[in-house]
């Protein structure tokens, strides 16, 4: 069955597009608060833990994707950094965290909602289905693989394999080379405006913006929906 719009090729984001992170890594840092006891080292409860790591995560992963920052030292400066804020200088600790929260994280499995039910509608319309990730390689395969996610995606880029990041045309340059597709027959779907919006607008490709929290959209994409089954009315 051949696809009704133009697109052949969709390039999906997966941390906060598909695969719920904010979930996931709070379930994984939760357990990692209580196996490592890190209330008897001076951190109150773990919302306050979860509050001071989630700033550094998202401050260190701007850096990654502007390029300022390699991989491994956003692993382990996130939580550091965390540690740090209550005054607990431990960088032993702080690796083996880092160690263990992507040893653990891809076992969690919280998925957006509807997630399965857009991707077996839109393979049903004949549309190739890809993912473009910023992720590490081999936790984002784990992510897929756990999840159930890994039979829709017949390729997956990720910025380690590629050597680029997103925003970054190279990475998409990668992207169209390693599935043999145009920009002008592909679209980008993710929530991240700076990394997946204006990526796509680099690449030359039409977007959409998956706003799952509402935020402002203040980088223009082809298209916005809410949730991911208002990509019905796009495909």
């Amino acid at each position: 069955m051949s696809s009704p719009t133009r697109y052949k090729h969709l390039f999906f984001d997966l941390d906060h597009t598909l695969w719920d992170f904010e979930t996931n890594s709070k379930e994984t840092l939760f357990d990692l608060y209580n196996q490592h006891n890190l209330s008897d080292r001076g951190i109150p409860d773990f919302e306050t833990f979860f509050k001071s790591y989630t700033f550094h995560n998202k401050r260190l992963w701007e850096r990654y994707t502007m390029g300022y920052i390699r991989q491994e030292e956003l692993k382990w400066k996130r939580m550091w950094l965390t540690l740090l804020d209550f005054k607990i200088a431990d960088e032993p600790l702080a690796r083996k965290l880092s160690v263990e929260f992507l040893e653990h994280l891809p076992s969690k499995t919280n998925l957006f909602p509807y997630t399965f039910e857009i991707l077996d509608y839109l393979k049903g319309k004949g549309y190739h289905l890809h993912l473009i990730t910023n992720g590490f390689e081999k936790v984002q395969h784990a992510k897929l693989e756990r999840s159930g996610l890994k039979p829709y995606f017949k390729h997956v880029i990720t910025s380690e394999e590629s050597n680029n990041t997103k925003p970054n045309k190279e990475i998409f340059d990668y992207a169209f080379s390693k599935v043999k597709a145009e920009a002008n027959e592909s679209i980008i779907i993710g929530d991240n405006l700076d990394a997946d919006i204006q990526g796509g607008i680099n690449a030359g490709m039409d977007t959409v913006f998956v706003n799952h929290i509402d935020a402002d959209p203040y980088i223009k994409s082809t298209y916005i929906v809410k949730d991911l089954k208002s990509l019905e009315a796009i495909f």
